[in-house]
């Protein structure tokens, strides 16, 4: 059997889609906080069941018969290690014999300033120590990301976008695409303890990809270069906490200043500049590029 922990939201609920496609609905377990949420899927014959990353005592009956499980990071970016701890050491204790893990690509680069890393690879090293076969599913920045949030975002500003990334290249790759190797991993053999690393087959720049928005869209939008502290102090402007300590849970604002400006310096520094095949190898067809992602996203930039 199969757990898809994190169900309920966009990466959890993509995979269950194309796992009861591909395979025996009631061979699947999908996890949540909110199981009603997945009530549909429950109607198609997949088991749904409830768990709770910061309440343990939830989580080895959740994942009890799973042979294989899909561990999506969660989004307290700086305080989700615990989280992944108990799900990890629930896993092992349920008998889980394959644990695929979303993580970061050079999330095992000591030199990557990009602060979510350190989430990341201390999640691996958990589940390195835990002696249960994993996946590292390292992905890049996604596509999606670039073509919706940041365009929305430079749209909203009048076409004007502080950037700190620099002429960084990045193998930016579809969220759909980490998806569907997720489950070509639960599905498959021969992927224990291995690394992937998910990125397209090309790069670009931030600059790059605001230019093909601007194109599309018609409205201009200009790159202002910054350092590391003009985008703090554009970040504490808006009221984004320094900090991951210091975000609301559920608050206005999921993220911290600390997140956004090191993750710029990252790319600026190479820690992006990765291509990979991996999509084409597990899936078999080319990854999507960035004009396929821009032009699908159009519908949903502001007017």
């Amino acid at each position: 059997m199969i757990i898809v922990s994190g169900a309920s939201g966009a990466f959890g609920r993509a995979t269950a889609e194309i796992l009861i496609e591909r395979t025996d609905p009631a061979g699947l377990i999908l996890t949540s906080r909110t199981p009603e949420k997945l009530a549909d899927l429950a109607a198609r014959g997949a088991q749904v069941r409830h768990a709770d990353f910061d309440r343990p005592e939830t989580l080895e009956q959740a994942f009890r018969g799973g042979s294989r499980m899909l561990l999506i990071s969660t989004a307290r970016v700086g305080s989700r290690v615990e989280q992944h701890r108990n799900a990890v050491e629930a896993a092992k204790r349920a008998g889980v014999g394959l644990i695929a893990y979303t993580s970061l690509i050079n999330a095992d680069r000591d030199d990557n300033p990009a602060i979510v890393k350190r989430d990341h690879r201390a999640t691996e090293e958990i589940m390195e120590a835990s002696g249960v076969p994993y996946v590292f599913l390292r992905d890049s920045h996604y596509l999606e990301a670039i073509c919706v949030a940041m365009v929305g975002g430079a749209l909203l500003s009048g076409g004007r976008m502080l950037d700190n990334t620099g002429s960084g290249r990045i193998g930016a790759i579809s969220r759909d695409d980490c998806v569907a190797v997720a489950a070509e991993v639960l599905l498959g053999e021969g992927h224990a303890n291995q690394a992937y690393d998910l990125a397209s087959d090309e790069t670009v720049t931030i600059a790059e990809a605001m230019a093909l928005a601007s194109a599309l869209s018609g409205r201009p939008i200009t790159i202002v270069p910054a350092t590391e502290d003009e985008m703090y102090a554009y970040f504490d402007a808006l009221g984004a906490p320094r900090h991951a300590s210091d975000v609301v849970p559920d608050g206005p604002i999921p993220w911290s200043s600390d997140d956004m400006v090191t993750f710029g310096q990252a790319i600026r520094e190479g820690f992006f500049d990765k291509t990979s095949d991996i999509v084409e190898r597990l899936t078999g067809r080319k990854p999507k590029r960035l004009r396929d992602v821009m032009e699908a996203s159009q519908p949903l930039w502001p007017k």
